[in-house]
């Protein structure tokens, strides 16, 4: 299993092999489904909160007394019938939303999205990128010479500021660390370009 392999100025190179186990796999879509649903929702943060009756200020003094005014008995004014009075049944903020799966239906997933994007012939490899500085029109360059006219997703295999500082503001591409793949990075971009490095990091980190 090959892939095509691009230098910097747009260059084509030999291919590059990559591995049958991560590339070749079988595509659960249920599996990737489930495993989207969970990272998004890993991601989901609690935000809307009402307070209680017994957390909203005022509300001390009985309303009114308790017999002989015809009216319902009410210990406060702060209960959630009235006016500025507490909420029964409204969002908490220590609402969890984090789901776990195993490592090995993870692994699957992240798999199964590779070897589809591979079949569609998304997948490729970017030998290296060299700058003197970090400067939005070098890469802004690099990307009209290489074949990807949608939304690129690069793979690198290690921590790199000046790739990183030169790609951010360009719209529809996102550099990612290696050991960060996953699933809706993968869904989200049209295509993924490795930077050559990083293709053989990926079964020392997830086989």
């Amino acid at each position: 299993m090959e892939i095509k392999l691009y230098s910097q100025d747009g260059t084509e190179k030999d291919a590059v092999k990559v591995s049958e186990r991560v590339f070749g796999a079988k595509t659960n879509k249920a599996l990737v489904h489930k495993i989207m649903v969970m990272q998004l929702g890993n991601r989901r943060a609690a935000i809307a909160h009402t307070k209680t009756k017994g957390e909203v200020s005022g509300g001390g003094k009985k309303p009114y007394r308790q017999k002989g005014t015809g009216r319902a008995r009410q210990g406060s004014t702060r209960n959630p019938q009235f006016r500025g009075g507490g909420i029964a049944f409204g969002p908490r903020n220590v609402r969890n939303f984090v789901v776990h799966a195993p490592k090995k239906e993870r692994r699957n997933a992240l798999f199964g999205v590779l070897s589809d994007k591979f079949r569609e012939a998304h997948v490729s490899a970017l030998e290296n990128f060299a700058s003197d500085k970090a400067k939005t029109k070098d890469f802004a360059q690099m990307l009209k010479k290489l074949p990807f006219k949608k939304s690129v997703l690069f793979v690198l295999p290690a921590k790199n500021e000046m790739f990183v500082r030169s790609s951010k503001n360009i719209p529809k591409i996102k550099s990612i660390m290696v050991n960060y793949l996953n699933v809706v990075d993968l869904l989200k971009y049209n295509d993924i370009v490795f930077l050559k490095d990083s293709l053989p990091k990926i079964e020392e980190i997830f086989v």
